[in-house]
């Protein structure tokens, strides 16, 4: 429920309305949302100029020079935090104006970003790279959730965790990912220690953002408990932390441990500077900060146990609530109200998806694909799409593995990559396009199998994201996990659920619960397993963990082998491109 001490008076007589802020991977969007219906009334979207950043840090911000940035190793994502701040400048007035509402109307925002994305900052939330003398040097800067560059701290933890039978490691499925804050914030202190010594907060960006709203650091709820590894009330001890590394002792207390607030909570009220940035009343309720996936679930009225949500985008994360807490392995956690009190929350994910497609149009389509679905007036995945549609079930007679970015779950191991089995002189691209896409489905089968055998029941399937308008991937999603599959009645799921813990976090709702039923969007469109599919890709699926198994399971570990050449080729030719330099 609300916070007493920053509840917004609510009349029901007259409209209020909130703003929903979705934080994703390359943009954010800003939703106006009604608070007595959920009405979205207006939306804006800012891209994040510098987008994400895999190859040298960005020329043009403060401190880094044209060709001074080294270029950076392989599996590094990171982000400017400046663009973030940049949402709230743009997206947030322009959803207003599309609204066309009173700004004095509205009562509350919430936010909601990609997990786990870590922010290193000073004392009172200034990210390191804007501090001088730290603009060049790329620790300093947002570790994006899909920084990959930690698996080597990732394993070490899981190693040691699992050699002195810790407590909560059964609670993650036996493995903790080399995307979560413990494994990049020990990646930071052994790569450069001098950037975490003048570190004082590694903070989650759910977090960072709402700090910046309101002028008070809270750690919510769900981040702690999916990717710091809070359980019980407490992280991993300082005897585990100093075994690991001893300059890691006092991580928890001095740089993450911090107060803990709950999801649908106030985390304060809007500052004059941010309501300057937005265009909002100063003193409305900001929401305790939550992650783009779990704060769906209510914008899908998805709230019950048994109902899995699944937000597709260039990943995908799976939420899921279960009356029981249950040992799932592979997954990314079960925690405690980790998306509606009285509850336990499960979250699964794939690392890759929309990614996936998004690199085979840019890296493996003809320009002659492209000039035919110009001609068409169709974007080039429509195109693919349709032509992809005209084939029967195996007809292309391949077999892929949607590993391009690392497994999160069942195997949790970032050092796998992608592979497709089968192709020849005479396949096409829009077979290729169709294995992918296929791929995909398999991770989520064998995400669903894995709740299911571990007492985790699923019921439903709930589909939300941006890849909702492709029809056949959702058609084959239904047909591989042989449930129906329902989409969100809404094209921003996230923003709309950000909205409604805006909602409960200005008081105009007791709590989530009551807020979804209410503002929660309708189903969209319906898919119904087909019989025959179901029966033909259970086939398929039988090969896919076949394939899945032989190379995530130590049957042939050669994915990791090529890992280390490449990481080993990198490291020779930097080292002679420094000496040249010199």
């Amino acid at each position: 429920m609300a916070d007493a001490n920053h509840a917004v008076d609510f009349d029901p007589g007259t409209d209020s309305y909130v703003i929903g802020v979705d934080y994703g991977t390359l943009s954010g969007r800003a939703v106006v949302v009604r608070v007595r219906d959920g009405k979205e009334l207006g939306s804006g979207v800012f891209d994040y100029p510098h987008a994400v950043v895999t190859d040298a840090l960005p020329a043009g911000v403060a401190g880094v020079a044209d060709g001074t940035a080294a270029r950076l190793p392989g599996d590094w994502g990171l982000q400017v935090p400046n663009d973030y701040r940049d949402v709230l400048r743009h997206a947030v007035p322009a959803a207003i104006a599309d609204a066309g509402i009173d700004p004095a109307a509205v009562v509350g925002i919430g936010t909601d970003f990609t997990a786990c994305t870590m922010v290193p900052v000073k004392a009172d939330g200034t990210p390191l790279n804007e501090v001088p003398g730290f603009a060049d040097r790329p620790h300093a800067y947002v570790k994006l959730w899909r920084h990959h560059a930690a698996q080597p701290q990732a394993d070490r933890i899981n190693a040691l965790a699992a050699e002195r039978g810790e407590s909560w490691l059964p609670r993650y499925g036996g493995l903790i990912s080399s995307e979560w804050e413990f494994a990049k914030g020990l990646q930071l202190l052994e790569e450069d220690p001098e950037t975490y010594a003048a570190m004082d907060r590694w903070v989650e960006a759910a977090d960072w953002i709402v700090w910046q709203l309101c002028g008070n650091y809270v750690r919510n709820a769900c981040t702690a408990g999916y990717k710091g590894i809070y359980q019980d009330g407490r992280y991993p001890s300082e005897e585990f932390l100093a075994a690991l590394n001893p300059d890691f002792e006092d991580f928890v207390s001095t740089k993450l441990e911090h107060t803990i607030g709950r999801l649908g909570d106030a985390a304060g009220r809007l500052t004059a500077e941010a309501a300057a940035w937005t265009g909002l009343p100063e003193g409305i309720a900001v929401a305790v900060g939550n992650v783009d996936a779990h704060v769906t679930a209510p914008a899908a009225k998805a709230v019950e146990p048994g109902q899995l949500v699944a937000i597709m985008g260039t990943s995908t994360c799976h939420v899921l609530n279960g009356a029981e807490l249950q040992e799932v392995p592979g997954m990314c956690g079960a925690v405690d109200g980790g998306i509606v009190d009285g509850l336990w929350g499960y979250e699964a994910g794939q690392s890759g998806v929309g990614d996936i497609f998004g690199w085979f149009i840019k890296n493996g389509l003809p320009p002659a694909y492209h000039q035919a679905a110009a001609a068409a007036g169709q974007g080039v995945h429509e195109y693919l799409t349709e032509l992809a549609s005209a084939q029967a079930i195996g007809e292309h007679g391949l077999l892929a593995l949607d590993w391009h970015s690392g497994n999160r779950s069942v195997l949790v191991d970032h050092e796998l990559s992608g592979i497709v089995v089968g192709q020849t002189l005479a396949t096409k691209p829009e077979d290729t396009y169709r294995a992918l896409l296929e791929a995909t489905a398999f991770g989520t089968r064998t995400i669903v199998d894995a709740f299911r055998d571990s007492g985790v029941p699923v019921t439903e399937f709930i589909a939300a994201g941006g890849l909702l308008k492709n029809r056949l991937l959702m058609q084959i999603y239904a047909d591989v996990t042989g449930l129906q599959l329902s989409t969100i009645g809404s094209t921003q799921g996230p923003a709309l659920g950000s909205a409604i813990h805006a909602a409960v976090a200005a008081g105009a709702y007791p709590e989530i619960r009551a807020a979804a039923e209410a503002m929660g969007a309708a189903p969209g469109e319906v898919y119904t397993p087909i019989p025959e599919n179901v029966a033909a890709y259970e086939a398929l699926f039988q090969e896919y963990r076949a394939l899945h198994d032989y190379f995530g399971r130590g049957g042939n570990d050669v994915m990791h082998r090529l890992k280390a050449i490449q990481r080993s080729a990198h490291h020779t030719r930097t080292a002679a491109l420094e000496g040249v330099s010199a």
